[in-house]
C-alpha cells in the first residue's frame, strides 16, 4: 500500500516538480538546462551516444556538491582500476551538475538523475543499461533501485550515512523502508555507527570503508594563493602602523545563520566587532545577494569576492561581474585608518572553499547553528583551519567528536559563544597561551586529522573489484 501511494503520488506531482525548477532556474539557470532529461525523455543523439555503450556504463550518482565533490576520488579510484572506464554522472542540483563537469573524461555522459517516477526511471536503465550504480551517501530512491533491480544491475550505496533523525522518519514506513533498502547489493558506511542504523533498515550487506571526504586533497594552488594573499594583506596593514587582525571565517553557512552571526556581533562592544576581520561564505548562491542586503542592513560595510579580481588558475567569481574580467589582479581588501564601519568579506563565489580557508585563521562551521547537520569540517581540516562546531553535526557525527578529540576543533553551544570564543582565540586564550601557539596547535591538529583518516576510496575499489563488478 505505501508503494503504491508513492508511485501514485511521484507519477502525478510532475507539475510541483516543473515550478520548482522554474523556480531554482530564475536564480541558477543551469536549472532550466536539458529539462527533459528529468524525466528521462532524451534527445536522439542522447539516446545514440548510450546505446553505443549501453552494458558499459559505470553508473555514479551524487545529488549536489558536497557528493560530487567526495565522488571526485572515487571515480579516481575507480578509472584507476580500469582504464578506459566510461562514467555515466547524474546529478540532481545546478551546483552539484557544474562540479560533475570536472570529473568527466572523453566518453563519458553527465544526465540529470530521473525523477523518481516508474516510467522515467524504467526509460532511464533501458536507455544506459549501466553495468553498476553507485548511490552517494543517502541518495535512495525506490523506483531506481526497483528498475535496477529488474535489470539485473547491481547498486550500492558509497559514502554511506544515516543518522538517527534519518532512521527514525525512516521506521516510520518500516515496511516499505526495508523493502527498498533491501534492494541494494552493498552499503559502504562511513562509520560503525551508520552501519548499524543501515543493518536496522534491511540492506543486506554492509562493509565499514571509512568517509570518502577524508581522501579529497586541497587544490595546491588555491592553498598558495589564499596564504600568499594574506600574507600581503597583514604586510600592508603593518605598513600603515596597524595590527594584522586575525580572520575568522563562518563557513558554508546556511538559512538563519547569518542573522545569528549579526545578533551575535551586535551583542559585543564595538571595538570587538573592529577586533577581527569576518569572511563569511554561504552555502548556497542563490542566497549571495540576499545576504549582501542582510550584511549592510546590520550596519556591515561588505567587500563581495566578485569584487576583488581574478586568478588565472580559479576564477570563482560569477559571470558577468567585474571579477569574471581577466583585466582585474586579484587582491584582498585592506582596512586602514580609523575607520569605526565594521568590514565583512563575502564569499560570494563556488569552488573556492580552499582558497577561503587558506585565507582564514578559524573557521566556525556552517550548518551545525541550525539544526541542519552541520557541513564539512574535514575540508576544512585539510586545509589546516580550526573549526568551531555548533550544537547540530548530525550529518558529521563521528568526524565531529573525532576532531575534537584530536584537538583540530571545539564544540560551542551556539553561534553567540563560537563568535566570542573565535575572539577570544584570535587574541589571548584564557590560559594565557598566545593565539598563536594555540592556534598553531590547533592547524597541526587538524592536518593532522585529516590525514590519520584517509583510504576509503581504496577499500570501496578493492570489494567492487573483488565482487567482480568492474570485470
Amino acid at each position: 500500500m505505501q508503494l503504491t501511494l508513492y508511485r501514485t503520488a511521484m507519477a502525478l506531482a510532475r507539475p510541483l516538480l516543473m515550478r520548482k525548477l522554474r523556480r531554482r532556474g530564475a536564480q541558477e539557470p543551469l536549472y532550466l538546462h536539458a529539462v527533459h532529461q528529468r524525466f528521462a525523455e532524451y534527445t536522439s543523439e542522447e539516446m545514440q551516444a548510450a546505446a553505443g555503450h549501453a552494458g558499459e556504463w559505470v553508473w555514479l550518482h551524487a545529488v549536489s556538491l558536497g557528493e560530487t565533490r567526495a565522488a571526485a576520488v572515487l571515480v579516481q579510484a575507480l578509472r584507476e582500476a580500469r582504464p578506459g572506464m566510461r562514467l555515466l554522472l547524474t546529478n540532481g542540483t545546478a551546483t552539484g551538475r557544474q562540479e560533475g563537469e570536472k570529473l568527466l573524461q572523453p566518453g563519458d555522459l553527465q544526465v540529470w538523475m530521473p525523477w523518481d517516477s516508474r516510467a522515467a526511471t524504467r526509460r532511464f536503465v533501458e536507455t544506459f543499461r549501466p553495468r553498476l550504480g553507485l548511490l552517494m551517501e543517502t541518495e535512495i530512491w525506490p523506483e531506481i533501485l526497483a528498475a535496477c533491480d529488474a535489470a539485473d544491475i547491481p547498486v550500492v550505496l558509497a559514502n554511506a550515512r544515516m543518522s538517527d533523525k534519518t532512521l527514525r522518519q525512516s521506521l516510520r514506513f518500516a515496511s516499505l523502508a526495508r523493502r527498498i533498502y533491501g534492494l541494494l547489493q552493498v552499503a559502504y558506511a562511513q562509520t560503525a555507527g551508520d552501519a548499524g542504523r543501515l543493518q536496522q533498515l534491511g540492506v543486506p550487506e554492509i562493509v565499514v570503508t571509512g568517509n570518502l571526504k577524508f581522501d579529497a586533497r586541497p587544490d595546491p594552488r588555491q592553498l598558495a594563493l589564499g596564504h600568499r594573499l594574506r600574507s600581503e594583506r597583514d604586510a600592508a596593514m603593518s605598513a600603515a602602523g596597524q595590527k594584522p587582525t586575525p580572520v575568522l571565517m563562518l563557513a558554508s553557512s546556511r538559512e538563519g545563520e547569518e542573522q545569528l552571526w549579526v545578533d551575535a556581533l551586535a551583542a559585543l562592544p564595538a571595538e570587538q566587532r573592529l577586533a577581527a576581520q569576518w569572511l563569511l561564505v554561504p552555502r548556497h548562491p542563490q542566497r549571495f545577494d540576499e545576504i549582501a542586503a542582510l550584511l549592510e542592513q546590520a550596519g556591515w560595510k561588505v567587500r563581495r569576492r566578485s569584487a576583488w579580481g581574478v586568478t588565472d588558475g580559479n576564477p570563482g567569481a560569477p559571470a558577468g561581474t567585474e571579477a569574471s574580467q581577466p583585466s582585474k589582479a586579484l587582491a584582498l581588501p585592506v582596512s586602514v585608518g580609523n575607520d569605526a564601519t565594521p568590514t565583512v568579506w563575502l564569499g560570494d563565489s563556488m569552488g573556492e572553499m580552499v582558497f577561503y580557508y587558506a585565507l582564514a585563521d578559524l573557521a566556525l562551521m556552517g550548518g551545525s547553528f541550525a539544526p541542519l547537520g552541520g557541513q564539512n569540517l574535514i575540508e576544512a581540516c585539510a586545509c589546516g583551519c580550526p573549526v568551531l562546531l555548533g550544537p547540530h553535526t548530525f550529518n558529521f557525527a563521528e568526524a565531529s567528536e573525532q576532531a575534537i578529540e584530536a584537538g583540530a576543533a571545539l564544540r560551542c553551544e551556539g553561534m553567540a559563544e563560537a563568535v566570542k570564543q573565535a575572539l577570544e582565540l584570535g587574541e589571548v586564550c584564557k590560559n594565557g597561551m598566545s593565539a598563536t601557539e594555540k592556534l598553531s596547535r590547533m592547524e597541526v591538529a587538524a592536518l593532522e586529522f585529516s590525514q590519520r583518516h584517509q583510504g576509503a576510496a581504496q577499500r570501496i575499489v578493492r570489494d567492487i573489484e573483488a565482487r567482480g563488478w568492474l570485470a
